[in-house]
């Protein structure tokens, strides 16, 4: 017998400046949690070695692996196919053996859907996201798909903010609204699902997003895909006030589930894997 049948099952991170990842901590947690004779391995690849990283990975027997930006997108070349998520949002975070291939797909958005939907679904309602980065595109592609009522894009930039709402309107065939980011935004009376999909608030717990908070009624869902703090400026203020909230800490959580699912064919205890996470980030 080969000595490699003695070893774990491999997945990993690919990632710029892989120190402290806790995400490490909470997939290592579903695997010992669930019996499984797997490792999680971060590493950090430049840019300049991911087509060598990938070689690697695919000669080693690896499983799949997770990427981080800026290889999102530089990965799509090197693989054998796109799922249906990843080819609309066109970024990779995820990569899954299937057979003799590496499929991509992005889990970064399906996280984020997964645990909206515990709180409400989004089908059929009036949605304004703040962002136009690569988080709100991979959100907004996941809630699209769902079916809502109205997307609205708020962002300051406005070519990239235009070309996420003609992109979103193209491709799910949605009714999509680009709003330019000028001042503290009001949100319109109608809204049900306000969702912050900037980096604003990630470890800076009093940073404010540009919204008026006026606008904010008790009956809107307000989710923020920062996940440190876990409730940030925006989650208290809008709690505050009597909204429903949703913090990023389970979109992480859910992306590293479906992780493992791709790669286990094993649903994963979600607790385990929060508690974890948290124990990680010391919270």
């Amino acid at each position: 017998m080969s000595s490699a049948n003695f070893l774990p099952s491999l997945v990993g991170s690919m990632s710029v400046g892989a120190a402290g990842n806790p995400t490490v901590a909470m997939v290592e947690a579903a695997f010992r949690h669930h019996g499984l004779h797997w490792r999680y391995v971060n590493m950090e690849v430049p840019p300049a070695g991911l087509a060598d990283a990938v070689r690697g990975a695919r000669a080693m027997g690896f499983r799949g692996f997770n990427l981080s930006m800026p290889h999102k997108v530089a990965v799509i070349p090197l693989l054998d196919g796109l799922g249906e998520s990843a080819s609309l949002i066109g970024a990779v975070n995820c990569v899954v053996r299937r057979g003799e291939q590496l499929i991509g797909e992005n889990t970064d958005g399906k996280g984020f859907l997964k645990s909206l939907q515990k709180v409400c679904d989004p089908r059929g309602k009036n949605i304004v996201m703040f962002g136009a980065g690569g988080a709100a595109r991979a959100v907004a592609v996941e809630v699209g798909l769902t079916g809502p009522k109205q997307i609205t894009v708020v962002n300051r930039s406005e070519p990239r903010g235009q070309a996420l709402a003609d992109h979103l309107g193209k491709a799910l065939a949605l009714s999509v609204a680009f709003v330019p980011w000028t001042g503290d935004y009001s949100l319109p009376a109608d809204t049900d699902i306000v969702i912050n999909a900037t980096s604003i608030g990630l470890y800076a717990a009093e940073a404010r997003l540009a919204l008026s908070l006026d606008s904010l009624q008790p009956n809107m869902v307000v989710a923020d895909v920062v996940f440190s703090p876990p409730q940030t400026r925006l989650l208290r203020d809008a709690a505050a006030r009597g909204c429903r909230t949703l913090d990023g800490l389970g979109m992480l959580v859910n992306q590293g589930v479906i992780g493992v699912q791709y790669w286990t064919g094993v649903n994963p205890d979600a607790a385990a894997m929060r508690r974890a996470l948290e124990e990680a980030m010391g919270l």
